[in-house]
């Protein structure tokens, strides 16, 4: 089992990467979002998903965990292969996947290529609780939930889809400081990624 790989991109392609590993190269599938973090002949880590059929072996490969999950949750639900997964990450990577779940964003979901809107509906209806966590109780299904008017219920929410990124709770409280406290959930992830990308 290949858990990822280091070495040299070799070769950056639509759709694919070969990473160089002592002179072996390792053909991944990758996303848009992946692909557009990979410069050609310099180092690039990505981490593995193997997938097995009678005829293909193929690597997919994603620049970090926070993908690979998102890509491996997507894949779990039924009626979503590998090819829709891919085309969902690449068409807004996992910050927007999580956002467009977390919300009930289902024209996010309905732009990658492939996805009908069935699908987006039960993309959110399985992962919604597998993405916010059980503490979340607000429905993000209607058109306008009054819940998400109240501060403390938005900025739970906010931090919620944000841990489940990987930020850590010191990095969404300085991201999120100066967010108007009326902002809706979805608003106040915006923001705060805006300024994780500035900062970073």
């Amino acid at each position: 089992m290949l858990y990822y790989v280091f070495g040299t991109v070799a070769v950056l392609e639509p759709g694919l990467a070969v990473i160089d590993c002592g002179g072996v190269g390792y053909g991944c599938r990758v996303t848009a979002y992946t692909a557009g973090q990979l410069k050609l002949n310099q180092s690039a880590k990505l981490y593995i998903t193997e997938s097995i059929r009678e005829d293909a072996f193929d690597l997919y490969g994603f620049i970090s965990r926070e993908e690979q999950r998102c890509y491996e949750l997507l894949t779990s639900v039924n009626g979503v292969g590998p090819k829709a997964a891919m085309a969902i990450l690449s068409s807004g990577g996992p910050q927007n996947f999580t956002l467009a779940v977390m919300t009930g964003d289902e024209k996010m979901l309905t732009a990658a290529q492939g996805v009908g809107k069935k699908i987006a509906q039960r993309i959110i209806l399985e992962l919604k609780d597998k993405i916010g966590g059980s503490n979340v109780e607000l429905d993000f299904s209607g058109p306008t939930p009054a819940a998400t008017a109240q501060t403390g219920s938005a900025a739970a929410l906010a931090n919620a889809a944000l841990q489940e990124l990987g930020y850590s709770p010191a990095e969404i409280s300085a991201a999120l400081k100066g967010v108007d406290p009326t902002a809706s959930t979805e608003e106040m992830v915006r923001y705060a990624l805006r300024a994780m990308v500035m900062k970073g």
